[in-house]
Formats: C-alpha cells, structure tokens, sequence
C-alpha cells in the first residue's frame, strides 16, 4: 500500500513536505489542542512568521514522509 506525500499548506504549492508547524489559537483551542501545517523549505519561514506575528507557532518539527 502507497501513501501520498504529505503536501505543504501554502496555497497554491504542490511540493512535498519538509516540516510540520504546531501551532495553536488560544482564544479558539484548549491549550492542549495542537494544529499543524505542513510547510516545504520554500514556505517554511512565511508560513512561521504568519504564525509567529499571531502568537501560535508553538514549535517546527521535521515531516516523516510516507514510504
């Protein structure tokens, strides 16, 4: 059985995954509640910085592709 790749959040990017963005809205989510993005290298930092400006990144992890 195959899995597709795991696809990066930006809109409009089709490239496979290289980190997930753990982030979380605390007027929205319990504070254990996690949501990721998926970024490829190329929207790493814009998809973190959206993030950051708004106070949610909690952290960015490495993406484990699907064999």
């Amino acid at each position: 059985m195959t899995t597709d790749p795991v696809i990066c959040s930006a809109k409009g990017c089709r490239e496979p995954a290289a980190f997930q963005l753990i982030w979380n809205n605390p007027k929205l989510h319990t504070p254990d509640r996690e949501k990721v993005w998926a970024a490829c290298p190329e929207h790493r930092d814009p998809l973190s910085d959206h993030l950051s400006v708004r106070g949610f990144l909690r952290r960015v992890d490495p993406v484990q592709q699907p064999e």
